[in-house]
């Protein structure tokens, strides 16, 4: 039976997709930056729900920056736009990290792992590998020039004497050139997929080229170019796959503001050798392979027990689903936690966070715990224990990207207050962080609350306490926003940080994630 959904079809950050299918499995990898365990791939049987599979690796080089030591770190850089294939049986991943300038391949005999890490010799931008049918493999990279390498059988490096050449260029686009590349042979034919924006104006668009050979001409263009009726933002950039009954689907991603880029699911179809994409549709129909599975929601609240009594799950299974140390595979670190500094204590449903640095702000806290948020809006809240934070800590919940918003519990003189403050980038006089509002609390444990709105890319952002009667709102309504300083979408996340003296430490319960805005009441713990 047909299934019918809404475009875009996960309405969360997954940048950059790239889609396989492996018989009636589906699979895909996003970009996660320097978000850790990282390298996510999910799995659908439909191509229109899809949930968590794996992370590649928990950790990548463990550099001073990934870490976030001192005042280092890999904002904005991390690694992005990873080719994903399968060969013979075995699991390919081919990506870049744009802070330490390595090319990263990671296989396996199995999507859930063990994944073995090995670095390819050079740098290859936005990546594509490409088996052919004689067994040479190949890699498509680049930005305005893109290029075509042959590489060695072991895929250590350029083959020496192998293919070398340019294969496209998109020189004097002011924007952005083509990159992004998907690159694939199809009965005879070779195909790239880029992104790039149109010339005249900022717009993303999906290009495709086709070439009779590798040394031929690769001649082609702009095969769609649609915002969907979405504030100017095309939908451009993915892979194609086909369903075992022979259909053709692409899964782009489109910008939608400050929750970050997000799925979008296109039927295709063929022309003689050209594939033809139409519109990007509201609504979109597959079939599945697996009509009856229930799928685990990527994005989930969390009382941080772990497994409910008597759940008997196999090791492989408690690793999908527990796959971020131990805690749900929702959750990523921002930047690869210390976690001499964490702990988990599932009979008491408690997430402690200790604190081991001074920090100037929020963006420079190890340990921050975080989700992705949902569009159109969402509402996230947790119960903090302040009793063990020390004078100038902040322990809170914050929305989480280079303009971030937050609302925490410090210390000051000696007493609990809970403040909303924010950070301004772009502000060119006075400090770019502010305290916009303050108010005492008498008490060891706090529930906080954010509210955010993207609809129709508002980003907006408020702020809750819990007084014991009700949510009171605390500062300003925020504006968020998506920046190239993150180049991620916002996040919700769990963090601690000192100002003053390092050694406290906030213990987090209770998330509850919710996919609409709300201000119902709430009894919190610990508050009367």
């Amino acid at each position: 039976m047909p299934i019918q959904a809404d475009n875009p079809i996960i309405k969360l950050d997954y940048p950059d997709p790239d889609v396989i299918r492996v018989g009636n499995i589906y699979y895909m990898v996003s970009t996660t930056m320097y978000f850790m365990p990282g390298c996510e791939i999910l799995r659908s049987y439909d191509l229109i729900h899809w949930e968590h599979a794996a992370f590649v690796y928990d950790r990548l080089d463990s550099t001073e920056g990934q870490r976030l030591e001192g005042s280092e770190n890999i904002y904005g850089k991390g690694m992005w736009a990873a080719s994903l294939r399968c060969h013979k049986g075995r699991f390919y991943i081919c990506f870049v990290c744009n802070d330490t300038g390595k090319t990263y391949l990671y296989t396996s005999a199995a999507i859930e792992g063990p994944w073995e890490k090995h670095t390819v010799e050079g740098f290859y931008h936005d990546c594509s590998i490409l088996f052919d049918d004689d067994d040479k493999i190949y890699i498509v990279y680049g930005n305005r020039d893109v290029c075509l390498t042959q590489l060695k059988p072991d895929l250590s490096g350029p083959l020496e004497g192998g293919l070398n050449r340019l294969v496209v260029s998109d020189r004097g686009n002011r924007f952005l050139g083509y990159e992004g590349s998907h690159f694939y042979k199809l009965n005879g034919k070779y195909y790239l997929f880029f992104i790039h924006s149109l010339r005249d104006r900022w717009m993303r668009a999906e290009a495709c080229f086709m070439a009779d050979s590798l040394e031929g001409e690769f001649t082609g263009g702009d095969v769609l170019v649609d915002d969907m009726g979405y504030c100017g933002q095309g939908v451009a950039q993915g892979g194609i796959v086909d369903t075992p009954d022979g259909k053709w689907y692409a899964v782009l991603f489109q910008d939608q503001g400050a929750v970050g880029r997000i799925p979008v699911l296109i039927p295709l179809t063929w022309e003689g050798d050209w594939p033809v994409f139409g519109q990007a549709p509201h609504t979109v129909e597959t079939v599945s392979t697996r009509p009856e599975y229930i799928y685990e929601p990527l994005m989930q609240s969390d009382d941080f027990k772990g497994p409910a009594a008597g759940d008997d799950i196999s090791p492989a299974e408690r690793k999908r689903r527990y796959g971020c140390f131990g805690l749900k595979s929702c959750w990523q670190f921002n930047h690869e936690p210390d976690l001499s500094l964490v702990r988990l204590d599932r009979a008491r449903g408690v997430f402690r966070v200790s604190t081991d640095k001074l920090c100037g702000d929020l963006t420079q806290a190890k340990n921050v715990l975080t989700q992705r948020m949902l569009f159109p809006g969402c509402a996230g809240e947790v119960s903090v224990d302040i009793s063990h934070i020390k004078e100038g800590d902040y322990a809170g919940l914050c929305a989480l990207q280079g303009r971030y918003g937050m609302v925490a519990a410090t210390r000051r003189g000696g007493r609990n207050w809970i403040v909303m403050k924010s950070m301004d980038p772009d502000r060119k006089e006075g400090p770019q962080t502010a305290e916009w509002e303050s108010a005492e609390f008498d008490g060891d444990i706090v529930r906080l609350k954010i509210e955010v709105n993207f609809r129709d890319m508002r980003d907006e952002s408020d702020y809750f306490y819990h007084d014991g009667n009700g949510w009171k709102k605390i500062g300003v309504t925020h504006k968020l926003r998506f920046g190239l300083d993150h180049f991620t979408g916002c996040r919700f996340g769990l963090f601690l940080y000192s100002t003053q003296e390092t050694g406290g430490r906030a213990e987090f319960m209770d998330f509850v994630y919710s996919p609409a805005l709300r201000t119902a009441s709430y009894s919190a713990p610990g508050i009367p």
